[in-house]
C-alpha cells in the first residue's frame, strides 16, 4: 500500500509504502474492545475506600447490657447498622488493571491502524521543521492536512518542538512512535505520521514480524513426526 506525504503546506512531495501487516491486517473488533477497557480499566487510581466498623472512632464499650432492658442487644454503635458506624462490605483500595498480553496489544493496534487507513484517516507527513514552537503553524498544517476532527499526530523521539507546538491545539494530541497504542487511535478521527516517526514504527515491527516468522518456522520444523505420516504430514 502506497499513500501520498504532504508537506507542511499540503502538497505532495512524495510516496511511501506500508506495511500491509501493520496497516491492511484483519480488524480485531472484540479484541480492540477488550485492549481499550483494559487500558482505560489501568488508567483507574482505585483509591475509593470506606471504614469498617474496626476502623471508625469510638464504639468501644457496649453501649447496653445484655438483657433487661427490652431492646434489642447490641455490642457497639459503631456496628454497620448504626448512623455513624462502619459500611459493611465497603469499597477498598486496589488495583482495576486486567491481564493483556504483549500479542493481544499488537494485534490491537494493527487493527486500529488497519481500521484508519481503511477509512482513509491515516495521514504521512514531512516532519515539521519549526525552528521554534508555533501552535500558529501547527494548527495552519493540520487544516491544509485537510484534518477534521481530533488528530493525534505520531512524532519521532526526541521532538520537542513538534511536541510543544501541538500541545495546545485542543483538538490535536502528540505521541511518540514507540508509545502507540490502540486507544489513542481509536480515539483520534485522523492519525497524522511524521516522515521519520513511521519509518521508525515499520522498520521496529518488521524486524518483530521476521522474528515471529523464524519463530514459527522453527517450530515446525522441530515438530514431532505423527506415526504413520510422512514428514510433510507430520510438519502440517
Amino acid at each position: 500500500m502506497n499513500v501520498s506525504v504532504l508537506a507542511e503546506d499540503g502538497a505532495k512531495v512524495g510516496s511511501v509504502e506500508l506495511l500491509d501487516e501493520v496497516f491492511a491486517a484483519k480488524i480485531n473488533v472484540p479484541l480492540m474492545h477488550q485492549v481499550v477497557t483494559a487500558q482505560l480499566a489501568a488508567a483507574r487510581t482505585g483509591g475509593h475506600s470506606t471504614k469498617t466498623r474496626a476502623q471508625v472512632r469510638g464504639g468501644g464499650r457496649k453501649p447496653w447490657r445484655q438483657k433487661g432492658t427490652g431492646r434489642a442487644r447490641h455490642g457497639s454503635i459503631r456496628e454497620p447498622q448504626w448512623a455513624g458506624g462502619g459500611v459493611a462490605h465497603g469499597p477498598q483500595p486496589r488495583s482495576h488493571a486486567k491481564s493483556i498480553n504483549k500479542k493481544m496489544k499488537t494485534v490491537a493496534l494493527r487493527s486500529a491502524l488497519s481500521a484508519r487507513s481503511g477509512d482513509e484517516k491515516l495521514v504521512v507527513v514531512e516532519d515539521l521543521a519549526f525552528d521554534a514552537p508555533s501552535t500558529k503553524r501547527a494548527i495552519k498544517a493540520l487544516q491544509a492536512w485537510g484534518i477534521e476532527g481530533r488528530a493525534l499526530v505520531v512524532i519521532p523521539q526526541g521532538d520537542a518542538v513538534t511536541a510543544y507546538s501541538v500541545r495546545n491545539i485542543p483538538t490535536a494530541d502528540w505521541i511518540t512512535q514507540d508509545q502507540l497504542n490502540c486507544y489513542d487511535v481509536l480515539r483520534a478521527d485522523h492519525v497524522v505520521f511524521c516522515r521519520s516517526a513511521l519509518d521508525a514504527f515499520q522498520q521496529r515491527a518488521s524486524s518483530l514480524l521476521r522474528r515471529r516468522a523464524a519463530v514459527s518456522a522453527a517450530a515446525i520444523e522441530t515438530a514431532p513426526i505423527l506415526e504413520g505420516a510422512t514428514p510433510e504430514e507430520g510438519s502440517a
